[in-house]
């Protein structure tokens, strides 16, 4: 119900009304929250956080006009956009979903620097040979090149990535220092 449209209308309308829109997440310090702390980090939004116990009751929230908006998955939002009961104004990630390939990316409206993805990854104790972590990377990789697999999880708005170890360990670590660097910035605190 909210009239912004796009991002850029949506930044604006955060900026003319500070703290007026709000947005629902998963917790504190979920990547629900940390996505729009971004945004406003890197547009200077100021978008009021509502913490929920869990992402279905924030986006239940944003359905019966509770808060203004959410970040979700394509998963459990393309079915209400279908409806027409949520409005996608834009996907977190650097490219556009497979899920929802007319919809731009964020950083694509203009927000320089925004990338949210929501990543899986198998991890072993650190003590494993490197022997067998191989073995379970190659069966892993194995798996998610397979045609079906890319298939299924295509229609979920899913990339299956499939990296070595020491790709997936950088990956690791510019989250840590991307997401610190956020958290700091917008002061979050874990209650």
């Amino acid at each position: 119900s909210i009239a912004a449209k796009s991002v850029p209308e949506l930044v604006a309308l955060a900026k003319a009304k500070p703290g007026s829109l709000t947005y629902g997440s998963a917790g504190q310090g979920s990547l629900q929250h940390l996505s729009g702390a971004l945004l406003g980090a890197l547009t200077g939004a100021n978008f009021l956080h509502v913490a929920y116990k869990g992402g279905g009751p924030a986006l239940a929230d944003v359905l019966a006009g509770q808060i203004s908006m959410v970040f979700a998955t394509p998963l459990e939002s393309v079915p209400h956009i279908k409806t027409g009961r949520l409005r996608p104004l834009a996907v977190t990630s650097p490219k556009r979903s497979p899920a929802m390939p007319d919809l731009p990316s964020i950083a694509e409206t203009g927000v320089t620097g925004y990338e949210v993805t929501n990543w899986y990854g198998v991890l072993a104790p650190a003590a494993t040979p490197k022997a067998i972590i191989d073995k379970l990377n190659r069966g892993i990789v194995e798996v998610l090149r397979m045609p079906e697999m890319i298939e299924r999880f295509k229609g979920d708005g899913v990339e299956l990535v499939g990296s070595t170890p020491a790709e997936y360990r950088k990956h690791i670590d510019a989250e840590i220092v991307k997401w610190e660097h956020v958290v700091k910035t917008a002061g979050i605190k874990v209650d």
